[in-house]
Order: structure tokens, then sequence, then C-alpha cells
């Protein structure tokens, strides 16, 4: 794995951003695998100024999301389908046709995960997967005692993740207790993986991900057998290393 050290959260975002770009730019119809949540909104903000000021185009590339909410309507605000257009895809130019989110509201969950899976194979699989990392070492939402084997699949979240999620919601009890996430050996299969960690809250997930061995029970340990990880990481989150 490879480290790259950040004084703050703006500018582990910009020097996220900055690689992403540059790998944008090289091949323009790359597809690129996105996350939500806190951590990624900065470097959307800065692939966002950078398309506006420099004109770096997604008109080619195609992205995949990890996951979404069970439940939950697309136009829902607290939808990670809302959220993307929101943070990023009403930004610039990629088209939402071949911006792919898991549909939450499908009446057949698992042929809705198999098709998630064929998604990802027709586009050629994922050149560059965005990811962020939970108190508990869940990546996606694939909690503590998830096979490194599995693949796009339905998953109760837990009770850390949901009270974790609650900010973004009026109350916990809002938060849904299911969600359809790629699977580990769906995440390992891309080309490369950016890890991005801010604040003295992941420092315990950081230095556990560093230091220790690959577990099942620590779900972000399965990128030690991946042979393409960069973790963008800001000194609070780098603390106990």
């Amino acid at each position: 794995m490879k480290i790259v050290r950040a004084s703050n959260y703006e500018e582990m975002s910009m020097k996220a951003a900055k690689g992403i770009i540059e790998k944008v730019r090289s091949k323009p119809d790359i597809t690129l695998g996105l996350a939500t949540g806190s951590t990624p909104k900065g470097v959307y903000r800065c692939i966002i100024e950078d398309h506006k000021h420099c004109g770096t185009s997604y008109q080619q590339a195609a992205s995949v999301n990890l996951d979404e909410y069970i439940g939950l309507d697309q136009k829902d605000r607290n939808s990670y389908h809302s959220f993307m257009c929101r943070e990023f895809f009403d930004h610039i130019d990629l088209p939402l046709e071949r911006a792919f989110i898991p549909n939450g509201t499908a009446t057949d969950l698992l042929t809705e995960c198999a098709r998630y899976e064929k998604t990802i194979q027709a586009l050629g699989g994922i050149d560059l997967q965005i990811l962020g990392i939970g108190h508990n070492g869940h990546i996606g939402f694939n909690e503590p005692g998830t096979p490194f084997t599995s693949r796009t699949h339905v998953v109760s979240l837990a009770e850390s993740t949901r009270q974790a999620n609650s900010r973004f919601f009026t109350s916990v009890d809002e938060v849904p207790t299911s969600a359809i996430t790629m699977g580990i050996a769906t995440i390992l299969d891309s080309a490369e993986i950016y890890l991005l960690a801010s604040g003295s809250s992941k420092a315990d997930a950081i230095a556990r991900l560093i230091g220790g061995d690959a577990d099942e029970q620590f779900p972000a340990s399965a990128l030690k057998l991946h042979k393409n990880v960069t973790i963008f990481a800001d000194e609070d989150a780098l603390n106990l290393i």
C-alpha cells in the first residue's frame, strides 16, 4: 500500500482529486467506482472546480457507485442517488445514463444484485475505485464478517454504521436497516483503489489497516490482498502510525 500524507482534509481532497483527474485525462473512457458520505465530498468539489475551470471532460466516462440504501426512492434526499446528483453529477458532463447506482427499491433485490454485477462486467470492470473506511473497518456497506469472496449483495447494517449515518437524517430511526453493496471481491477486482481517510475518528481504523493482517472481521483489511492501493489521509487520521 502506498500512503499519501496531507496536512488536513482540504489537502487530502486536493491530492486525491488530482490523481483522479490525471487518470481521466489519460483514459477518457475510464470507469470510476464512486463512494458517498462526508469524506469524498471534498474530492468531488475539487473535480467540479477543475471541470469548470480546466475543462476536464467526463463525456466518455462511466461510473458505478458502491452502494444504496434499501427502501429509499431515488428522489429521497437521503438516497445515495440524490447525494451523487447533488454533490457531483449535476455539476460535470458525465452522461447520467452512464452513472450506475444500485436500485434500492427493486422488487427482486437478489436479481438487482446480479444485474449490478453484470453492469460492472459489461463496462469492462472498474478502473479506479474510491473508498472511505468506517470506524469498524467497513468498506462500502460490507460489515465485519463479510467474506472476502462476496459479490454485490444485500446487507443488514450494523448499529454502529446506522448511528454514524444518522447525522444525515432527522433521527437514527429514519436510517434504513439494510442496503445493497458491492461485495469485497467486486471491489478487489478494480484495477486501482484510492482509500480516503480524514480526522482522528478514523485513526484507529487506519492504524489497524496498515499494521494488521487480512481478517474478515475487519473488511478494509482485504485491501492488503490488492496490488495497487493508495491511501490518502490527513495527519489526524495517521496519528497512530
